[in-house]
């Protein structure tokens, strides 16, 4: 396979957010799915860190572009710890799971 150079793409979630929250309906969608986005967003800056393209991790996953693409994709699908394990291993990371106490109302 041809050697993919990592090219990031500039996007400011910040902004995204603020401009989505006007939107009715959206902050509360948006909170329902807070966990999967921590996710989400855990899994890009990991591939950014790791300088590394879907296709790169896909080959080293032994999956495809499209699969990875899912599994960043936050709210679609809900990817089991052994597939977010081989991510994880993939990009050069170690998986952790908490569980933390909640907070008292």
């Amino acid at each position: 396979m041809a050697e993919l150079k990592f090219k990031p793409v500039r996007h400011s979630h910040k902004d995204f957010l603020a401009r989505a929250a006007t939107r009715k309906g959206f902050v509360e969608a948006y909170d329902a799915l807070a966990l999967e986005y921590q996710v989400a967003n855990q899994m890009l800056k990991a591939r950014s860190r790791a300088r590394m393209t879907q296709d790169a991790v896909a080959e080293r996953m032994g999956t495809t572009k499209s699969a990875v693409s899912r599994l960043e994709s936050a709210g679609k699908h809900a990817p089991s710890l052994a597939t977010l394990k081989r991510y994880a291993s993939a990009v050069g990371c170690e998986l952790q799971v908490r569980l933390v106490k909640q907070k008292s109302a």
